[in-house]
């Protein structure tokens, strides 16, 4: 059918133009200039096919030029689709690369991956791996309990009777405002000599243990001197521990006390803010000290809850919810005469990063109005409890209150939803500094098994808030060894520096007898914990045998992965877990979501999908077919899996001959040696190899030169069959080098690469060799030395025929400047074997084009030319289709990959524009693309990525979120004697000590690298390929500013080819589609929970037990301010001399055993 002519017309194209001269190697234009006359012509690849006489659609009788009819661009496509496979076909030296492996075919085995096999030995190697850490662990454990039993407590021990490593003596030596140089520690603090361990990545000391004391607890106190002494024993367990297994990293017992020592020692990391690490609140420690909560947090907000208590409160859940894992379920509700959720949760929900970060961000509007009423406030907390049709913990049960105060002891609410079997533990918050009676709170806590706290002020919210867990750990240590049971974390950051790891975690019990009718104590003493790297566990698995695109990954109960080539967070908090879900750490569909189903159930099971995959530089999107395969690691919570491509099933080893491994020469002497020389680069082209682990004793370097030089060096020491070196990757790369070589002895050195304007040619392998052709090429290559690295060898692997790749520009970055550089366009594609009935794809070849000299020649190659060196030319009385050469001010016409960034233009001042996301050239075109089919978009979300903190809101002098009273206030005798003053002025003086915590401080904030960046979320678009695989014209509705276009596939390519009328008004510009990453908040949270994803909890839980003894549930008094205190502070306050407290260590009074 016809296309109609140009809506607006199209101006005739100027009768002076000159013919296409191909320029001269090396020449460059500026955008927009012409290319000169003289010259001798650059002949084109191939022979161009004569136009048929094609019908006009202008009338007859007039000199016209009409919009291209689709014959005429299928023919055209089929120009290009010539010309791409010619030139590879000579260039690129696929064919003749698969005679070569077959030449060699005595140089190499061709080995099977067996997949079942494959992941049950690694999945076996790993338990193996995490089973000698487990041992480790049960001895600490039972030794601690041992040392712990037989130590006499000491009423009158004094710092001076104590001599241990104080972790973070070095950091407050340099600091004069901590409180050890302020109050002068008594400790006799040791002084250790440090060696560097690349293990640990840090500094340590064998001989000695470290100890690590949380900055708001007094290191004099007592009960921390009791638990200094009896623990010093462990380190000759630790020492012993590691006699036994030399891998051990690691070795931690946190105490319940908030006292953590670990081996070996080293110091510790300060931050440059105040230290506010604290054991019990580490990811492993709340693991391993209770078993998984369902917890339900309900805040009084009645009109009786003062501005700074309401403050107090708000901080105190944060600080709740800080303690809650993934394996728990919350929800947090506000009361007064009704009770409602503070957010969007309705029902619990999972404790994990993102839903806490809700939960956090809704308590902050939390407003104080009306009347108390506790009974609402019990009856919505029971009745989220007891709701069955929602996922949850299904452990223990509680309901965390904080209040101001009251009188209401609503028992008739125990009676109806927790008694007699009190399932439910009621722990009861008295928040503030207050004349209220607190004996209904204390009776509440003390009758459903929980305990009563008070909050007076900030000073005591951490402490108090993480207490609870005491009284959680009474089953478990009453339990006995059916509770000692080991469990492994999650990932998370180590805060020592040893990067991410996961954690196998031991409660350790206090098996003293509790007064003189020796009943059982049902104290935790802490958690023990050793530390295994990903690393590690990473060298467990195969590295190369699996292919680039095939790989290793495990996942916990919780689906988030342990293993996976994806997990790489940008930025570290030692503070969260990493929680990446299988799901998001790869494209979700519905077969993964059944694979991450059964592996959660501890089930082994095979499947083959076609699913999508993101390339690794995050542009692209492929189509392709993987083989999972997944079997349970025994002895742990997690599930090991293994992808495959169907074309890694099978992979390439060198076999060297006997000959030339009995020659016990160096690795230098070999053959194919010589070929990886800088001396014959200039003949054989430049090699690249892969930063590999080669040898044991190479020096790794980012810099691919300087690697080469310390292999080469290396080899001339070690023969071929080294022991400390891996002979699978460098025989791989040896026999590689020669292949490579071959392929430019046969196919590149006697070819002109300036007649086809090529910059280079490349072949690149499994093996490790990057090889580029001509040597000079070298100094624009930019692609990753490791193949497996690389974007455009993996995708190679995954796509049939000819892949390109422009350069990838960012449009906020200026654009390419061809005036000065040469910029190529690669186009490579897989070289695909078949011996013996078994296909492999052990390489990638391709060639890299000259931007300006194939702009050119896609000009000639999509015109009407008849012959390659005249246009053709429209007469006064002759009719004529617009082509992309002689038209090229009226026609657009452009080749743009699969993920819509502009590879080809006849538009010269676009050509600087090449790689851009093509809705930056022309938004109007992609967006009618994208709704024609011809793409289709995949939005996703990076949970790993990083981005700058927003500007704080108020750096001012104050203390931020302190009640500030009037002038009123101040004259007011009754505010005096009044709790809200009391309480402002226990946190002016927590604030003049504590300042840190209060307010920020501009100058740390920018020397701190963890306060420049922060983990966020970011919003990925790509585009892909749509369902339109035929020629297509369509036209770009827009009134008078209407556009025809034709889009078409070019065959065994991933590129389109369109054509386009240009714009000639901007009336009818579309929104613009976006394809660069941005920020997001990622997918609304209200919404996913309603819909969760599989998971399971722990299989035990220890979360009741009838002899468990409850009369320990809390104890306090109203505490009324006198005058006199009142006025004495007051007095400190005006002349700047604030006391200087010592912090109590609030323990239960069985922590004296």
């Amino acid at each position: 059918m016809a296309v109609p002519a140009r809506t607006c017309g199209a101006s005739r194209p100027d009768p002076a133009r000159t013919a296409l001269r191909w320029p001269s190697r090396g020449s460059r234009l500026g955008p927009g200039a012409r290319r000169p006359a003289a010259g001798p012509p650059r002949p084109l690849a191939l022979l161009l096919p004569p136009l048929l006489l094609l019908p006009l659609l202008a009338a007859p009788g007039a000199s016209a030029y009409s919009f291209p009819q689709q014959h005429t661009m299928q023919h055209w496509a089929r120009r290009l689709e010539q010309e791409i496979d010619g030139v590879m076909r000579i260039f690129g030296g696929v064919q003749q690369l698969r005679e070569i492996y077959k030449d060699n075919r005595n140089l190499f085995e061709v080995q099977e991956n067996e997949p079942q096999k494959l992941v049950e030995k690694v999945a076996g190697d790993i338990e193996s791996l995490l089973d000698r850490k487990v041992q480790a662990l049960k001895r600490l454990a039972d030794a601690a309990e041992t040392f712990q039993k037989a130590h006499r407590w000491q009423d009158n021990i004094k710092e001076e009777d104590i001599v241990y490593y104080d972790a973070k003596a070095d950091a407050e030596l340099d600091d004069p405002e901590s409180e050890d140089v302020e109050r002068g520690s008594k400790a006799s603090t040791l002084r250790l000599d440090f060696v560097e361990d690349s293990n640990f990545k840090n500094k340590v000391n064998y001989s000695y243990t470290a100890v690590q004391i949380p900055t708001d607890i007094y290191k004099g106190s007592t009960v921390i001197l009791n638990e200094l002494n009896w623990t010093e024993a462990l380190e000759n367990v630790f020492m012993e521990n590691r006699r036994q297994d030399p891998t051990l990293l690691w070795q931690v017992f946190g105490s319940a006390t908030g006292v953590t020592r670990y081996y070996p020692a080293t110091p510790w990391r300060a931050p440059k803010k105040i230290d506010l690490y604290d054991v019990r609140r580490r990811p492993w420690y709340i693991q391993g000290a209770s078993s998984p909560k369902d917890m339900v947090i309900i805040v009084d907000v009645s009109g009786s809850v003062s501005g700074l208590t309401l403050k107090l409160m708000k901080t105190s859940v944060c600080e709740m919810l800080d303690t809650l894992s993934d394996d728990d379920y919350v929800n947090v509700a506000s009361f007064n005469e009704k009770a409602q959720p503070v957010s969007c949760f309705t029902h619990l929900v999972q404790a994990n990063v993102r839903n806490k970060k809700v939960f956090k961000e809704a308590v902050q509007g939390m407003v104080a109005k009306g009347t108390t009423g506790y009974k609402a406030g019990f009856e919505y907390a029971f009745d989220q409890l007891q709701n069955p049709n929602i996922t949850r913990a299904n452990c223990n049960k509680m309901i965390m209150m904080f209040t101001d105060g009251g009188e209401d002891r609503v028992q008739d609410v125990f009676e109806k939803y927790n008694w007699p079997n009190r399932t439910v533990r009621v722990f009861t918050f008295s928040v503030g500094q207050h004349n209220y009676d607190v004996t209904p709170l204390q009776w509440m806590a003390c009758t459903n098994k929980g305990y009563y706290f008070e909050i007076p002020s900030i000073g005591a919210i951490r402490i108090n808030t993480q207490e609870y867990l005491d009284v959680l750990g009474r089953p478990m240590v009453l339990a006995g060894k059916e509770a000692k049971q080991v469990q492994w974390t999650n990932v998370y950051e180590d805060a020592l520096g040893l990067g991410m790891v996961v954690t196998g975690t031991l409660p350790v019990f206090n098996l003293t007898q509790d007064g003189p009718g020796e009943k059982k104590n049902q104290l935790i003493l802490g958690v023990m914990g050793i530390d295994v790297a990903l690393n590690d566990i990473k060298r467990l698995t195969p590295n190369y045998t699996l292919g680039a695109n095939g790989y290793i990954f495990a996942i916990d109960l919780n689906g988030y992965v342990l293993l996976h080539p994806n997990l790489k967070p940008q930025t570290t908090n030692f503070r969260e877990p990493v929680t990446l879900d299988f799901l998001d750490a790869e494209l979700e569909d519905e077969n993964k979501e059944e694979i991450r189903r059964s592996m959660i159930d501890g089930n082994k099971g095979h499947k083959q999908i076609r699913t999508l995959v993101k390339s690794l530089d995050e542009r692209y999107i492929d189509e392709v077919t993987r083989n999972y395969t997944w079997v349970p690691i025994r002895s742990t919570n997690y599930s090991l899996g293994l992808v495959l491509p169907p074309y890694s099933t099978f992979y390439l080893q060198a076999n060297l001959s006997d000959q030339i491994l009995q020659v016990k020469l160096p690795i230098s002497k070999l053959k194919d040696f010589e070929f990886l020389l800088p001396s014959s680069f200039e003949s054989e082209g430049h090699v690249f190899i892969a930063p590999r682990e080669y040898c044991k004793d190479l020096n790794a370097s980012d810099n691919n030169t300087e690697f080469l030089k310390n292999f080469i060096e290396l080899m001339e020491k070690v023969t071929p069959d080294s022991k400390q070196c891996n002979n699978f990757l460098l025989h791989n790369l040896i026999l590689d080098t020669g292949i490579t070589q071959q392929l430019v002895e046969r196919v590149w050195r006697d070819q002109d690469l300036n007649t086809y304007s090529l910059l280079a040619v490349f072949a690149t392998t499994d093996g490790g060799i990057t090889r580029v052709f001509p040597n000079k090429a070298a100094e624009d290559w930019t692609e990753n030395p490791e193949p497996f690295n690389a974007s455009f060898y993996r995708r190679s692997l995954d796509n049939h025929g000819y892949v390109f790749k422009p350069p990838q520009q960012d449009a906020l970055l200026r654009p390419l400047e061809l005036e000065n550089d040469t910029v190529g366009i690669l186009v490579s594609t897989a070289v695909e074997l078949s011996l013996g009935g078994r296909t492999l794809r052990p390489a990638v070849v391709g060639v890299k084009l000259d931007l300006e000299a194939w702009a050119e020649k896609f000009k000639v190659l999509a015109s009407n030319r008849t012959h390659q060196d005249q246009p053709q030319k429209c007469g006064p009385n002759s009719h004529c289709e617009m082509d992309c050469e002689v038209n090229n001010e009226d026609l657009l016409c452009v080749l743009i990959d699969d993920g819509g960034f502009l590879v080809l233009s006849n538009q010269n001042h676009q050509w600087d524009q090449v790689g851009r996301f093509f809705s930056e050239v022309d938004a109007n075109l992609m967006l009618a693309l994208y709704n024609n089919s011809f793409y289709t978009r995949k939005e996703s979300y990076d949970y790993q990525a990083a981005c700058a903190p927003l500007p704080p809101g108020n750096l001012g002098a104050a203390p931020r979120g302190i009640f500030v009273p009037t002038i009123a206030d101040f004259l007011n005798l009754a505010w005096w004697t009044s709790a809200a003053a009391w309480s402002l002025f226990q946190q002016l003086l927590y604030g003049l000590i504590y300042h840190s915590w209060f307010q920020a401080d501009p100058a740390e904030a920018e020397g701190n690298p963890e306060v420049r960046e922060s983990s966020c979320v970011m919003k990925q678009t790509q585009y892909y390929f749509g369902s339109v695989n035929a020629s297509y014209n369509a036209i770009i509705d827009c009134g008078n500013c209407s556009r025809l276009f034709h889009a078409q596939r070019l065959i065994n390519t991933n590129l389109l080819f369109v054509v386009a009328e240009k714009p000639l008004c901007s009336q009818c510009e579309a929104g613009r589609l976006l394809q660069k990453e941005t920020h997001s908040d990622g997918p609304e949270q209200c919404e996913l929970v309603q819909r969760p994803r599989y998971r399971r909890g722990p299989h035990i839980c220890f979360d009741y037990n009838a002899t468990e003894d409850t009369s320990d549930c809390g104890r306090g008094a109203s505490f009324p301010p006198s005058l006199g205190v009142l006025v004495s502070l007051q007095l400190l306050l005006l002349l700047g001399l604030p006391p200087r407290p010592q912090p109590q260590v609030h323990a239960h009074p069985s922590r004296r055993l």
